[in-house]
């Protein structure tokens, strides 16, 4: 995509601010997974680690992320998306609830702007799998690019 196109996609110039602002919260994040993923007992398919139990997953990942001091930084995403849009967050931002949750693939921040929509930026660090009989959840191998999802709904 080329800077002029990038420039008329509100969505892209979101993604590349925060991939450029935000660059550590993104390895932070990363590194948590790694580590929630390294107890896990099982592999999937790939040979990546895996777990049929969610409870190892979004728990143990909102804990990890406290502990890295990233559930906090978090919602920072959401004031550097708004920024990049040219509009203001109408309230500040909290690492809870309905601004912040932590989903079976990864954190997701999202929240009203005015004249924009609802923005909501996810990190996609595990991969949820409904083939079998119950889910099974799996580390998946994804740059910061890769792992990032921008939307304006």
């Amino acid at each position: 995509m080329s800077p002029t196109e990038r420039d008329d996609d509100p969505v892209e110039a979101v993604r590349e601010r925060l991939l450029a602002d935000h660059g550590p919260l993104f390895d932070a994040v990363d590194a948590c997974a790694d580590a929630v993923a390294a107890r896990w007992e099982t592999t999937g398919p790939d040979g990546r680690p895996a777990t049929a139990d969610r409870d190892a997953v979004v728990p143990a990942m909102c804990g990890a992320l406290a502990a890295a001091d990233a559930l906090d930084r978090l919602p920072g995403l959401l004031a550097t998306g708004a920024d990049a849009l040219g509009v203001d967050l109408p309230a500040s931002p909290v690492a809870a609830p309905p601004y912040l949750v932590v989903t079976a693939t990864g954190p997701v921040v999202r929240a009203t702007l005015p004249g924009a929509g609802r923005l909501v930026v996810s990190v996609r660090v595990f991969a949820v799998d409904r083939a079998g009989e119950e889910p099974a959840y799996r580390r998946i191998d994804a740059t910061a690019r890769e792992a990032l999802s921008v939307e304006l709904r």
